[in-house]
């Protein structure tokens, strides 16, 4: 068994995580982390097994640190991600028929409405935290109209959020501060994914609408509604601050996407890659498992080390060079198989509004400043980044 004493929740880790990403990679393909009492995988090719193989590593005990079936949760479990197929298969059903393509046409048109307005007012403003003026505000425009949601209420969106993302880490100053500013949150939420409480035109309400045909209970309704909020915000406001922070940092990497917008999903799947928003995912062992040097036990958690395996350089050459040319199909970002990201049709929309706008709009984009990361157990990006930029 090959033991690390490295802990990949502790503040300074967070704050600067590539060394210890690297550490547990290197080390072998599974590694024990006394610090959690867990095993972690940072290879690419044993991350992309552990998704493909859901028999073998379950999710039913929660995605987090804790083992749900114990309890150690803050909130209901979701019918989705904290599930196995066959309960899984009912879920991922019914929200594979609302997010196809078909029923999500008339979104690029509002997507990209809402792109033309923030990005307007960014360049009116000429220097702005991007990570706030622009990667946070469109998609908290975009996606809780998406989902149908009422105006009132949704500045405790994020607070909810980053709770449920810190609790899925250990105990300690983050996870107490997450729910000091989410007081107030739980109970928005619950209010919020009620039918009742959704436009009847979005995504939410289309959700529902699978009570009455039977394919789902209310309550299982209500809690995918909430899985959607919840998983979907964060992530993709990271993805695009960590983005827009290695292209002001890369002249000629802008100026390529500015002279073909059309690059904005390649610059997107990169991104997702070099600066993974949610780089660890766990997972519990149904069975004993053998390893190198070791064996796996039932019961035991495991963490999928997404960050890490996405510079595998066993599976990508050049792995710590952010470059939007690359092709990045593969990366473990949306996860795989059958616990792949629901909503990744809807990020990879709302990707080429906005990155798309930014390139077409946006002549030259510079830093202003120096980015600040964010600290999460379970979240990686930037709280902060400053930038400039020229119009076309």
């Amino acid at each position: 068994m090959v033991e690390l004493d490295v802990d990949p929740f502790a503040l300074g880790v967070l704050a600067d995580p590539l060394p210890v990403d690297a550490a547990i990679r290197e080390a072998a393909p599974f590694v024990w982390l006394p610090a959690h009492g867990v095993w972690a995988t940072g290879r690419h090719e044993e991350v992309a097994a552990a998704f493909r193989d859901p028999a073998t590593w379950s999710s039913a005990a929660g995605t987090g640190l804790n083992d749900i079936r114990r309890g150690e949760t803050w909130r209901p479990p979701s019918v989705l991600l904290d599930a196995d197929p066959p309960a899984h298969t009912r879920a991922r059903r019914v929200m594979n028929r609302v997010l196809q393509p078909r029923a999500l046409a008339g979104l690029a048109e509002r997507f990209a409405a809402a792109a033309e307005q923030v990005v307007g007012d960014a360049l009116a403003e000429g220097e702005v935290d991007a990570a706030v003026a622009v990667a946070e505000r469109f998609p908290m425009t975009v996606l809780p109209d998406a989902v149908g949601m009422a105006p009132e209420g949704r500045e405790y969106l994020l607070p909810y959020a980053d709770l449920n993302f810190q609790s899925m880490g250990p105990p300690g100053v983050l996870r107490d501060e997450a729910e000091r500013r989410g007081e107030g949150a739980r109970e928005y939420v619950a209010w919020q994914m009620r039918r009742e409480a959704l436009a009847p035109d979005g995504i939410g309400a289309a959700i529902h609408a699978y009570v009455d045909s039977g394919d789902i209970t209310a309550d299982e309704a209500a809690l995918l509604v909430r899985s959607f909020l919840s998983a979907g915000i964060d992530t993709t406001i990271l993805a695009f601050a960590s983005v827009i922070h290695e292209l002001a940092r890369r002249p000629a990497q802008w100026a390529a996407l500015h002279d073909d917008p059309g690059l904005a999903r390649a610059a997107f799947e990169e991104g997702l890659r070099f600066h993974t928003p949610s780089p660890v995912i766990g997972r519990t062992a149904t069975r004993e498992v053998p390893i190198e040097n070791g064996v796996v036990s039932p019961d035991t958690k495991v963490l999928l080390m997404l960050g890490a395996a996405n510079r595998d350089p066993r599976r990508w050459d050049d792995p710590d060079s952010f470059d939007l040319h690359r092709r990045a199909a593969g990366h473990t970002a949306f996860g795989a198989g059958v616990h792949n990201c629901v909503g990744q049709v809807i990020a990879r929309m709302e990707a080429e509004a906005l990155l798309g706008t930014l390139a077409r709009r946006v002549a030259r984009l510079e830093p202003a400043g120096g980015s600040t990361p964010r600290l999460s157990n379970w979240l990686r990006g930037f709280a902060s980044v400053p930038v400039r930029f020229v119009p076309a």
